[in-house]
């Protein structure tokens, strides 16, 4: 294996010395305004070691990396029953696309697209409170993180609702086609604040453990369920950008708009990386290419 900590160092320092960081969510005000020139990165190896470089102690907004934690709790509570509701291809088309669901008869093409993770958190959420549906959400990823310091940032999860108006959209279109089971508002309260959970890159690579597969690894669902977690992270976990980075990474990994990207190489390592600043695709711009560099030098791929 190659000596981590340096490749870990040099890979923040080649970062750095490229000006080019790409774009904040501009769509979420919280978002917006912070400052890109960020890096952070966090690798976790299959003995538990943990080797970490750049800004790994600042905190982020993780948002739609915890589509993975919910779409494993929706399945452990309905099984395959969910698939009836949510679709597992690829969408080609961009995150927040309403065509595309308009087309399918109201049934997302996969629980990664924010109609998709409206559905899975509709599931979660199965007629209970929201704040008991988010109390285990929030458990369930401090449990596979092995930290009870994870908590939801208010001001973001505020800041989504009020300009979520592409989400709202989304969610009464789901409703015309009898797709929620809960009122569209109150699936949207738990949706946002479950994606305004807040991690450091340390805490973010923990809590993706679980999905490595390793012997001394948490297992907190079945070896089953990890395997199609990662596939529906390769093939999907970045959108209409799933195939660039399939291409270019070639591991499994789920993105986020707060920059940040949860990478799994399965019996090897989990792996987080955050940049603020954001590509064509909605993905960090900034933790594409270090994840892309990371693969080659390690020799991680799952081809």
């Amino acid at each position: 294996m190659a000596d981590l900590p340096t490749l870990l160092r040099n890979l923040n320092t080649t970062m750095r010395a490229d000006d080019n960081w790409g774009t904040p969510a501009n769509y979420i005000p919280e978002l917006a305004g912070i400052n890109p020139a960020q890096f952070a990165i966090t690798v976790i190896t299959a003995d538990g070691a943990v080797y970490s470089a750049g800004d790994c102690d600042t905190r982020f907004s993780v948002q739609s990396i915890t589509k993975v934690f919910t779409l494993a709790i929706a399945l452990g509570r309905s099984g395959d029953q969910l698939w009836s509701r949510v679709g597992r291809e690829p969408s080609g088309s961009a995150f927040n696309s309403i065509v595309q669901l308009e087309r399918e008869q109201g049934r997302p093409r996969n629980p990664f697209i924010n109609a998709g993770a409206i559905v899975t958190t509709d599931e979660v959420l199965a007629g209970r409170a929201p704040r008991d549906a988010l109390a285990e959400i929030v458990q369930f990823i401090r449990t596979a993180a092995g930290s009870e310091d994870i908590h939801i940032n208010e001001a973001v999860a505020a800041s989504e609702t009020q300009h979520g108006h592409r989400n709202f959209a989304l969610a009464h279109f789901l409703a015309s086609f009898d797709s929620l089971k809960n009122p569209p508002d109150m699936t949207l309260g738990t949706y946002f604040h479950h994606c305004a959970l807040e991690m450091t890159t340390t805490q973010l690579a923990q809590s993706g453990r679980f999905l490595m597969g390793a012997a001394n690894m948490p297992k907190l669902i079945s070896t089953a369920r990890v395997r199609r977690l990662n596939a529906l992270m390769l093939t999907c976990g970045h959108y209409d950008g799933s195939g660039d980075f399939a291409y270019r990474v070639g591991i499994p990994g789920k993105s986020g708009v707060g920059g940040g990207i949860l990478a799994i190489v399965p019996g090897k390592a989990s792996i987080a990386v955050w940049s603020p600043g954001l590509n064509r695709y909605g993905n960090s711009h900034k933790g594409t290419e270090a994840l892309a560099t990371l693969a080659r030098q390690m020799n991680w791929s799952i081809f």
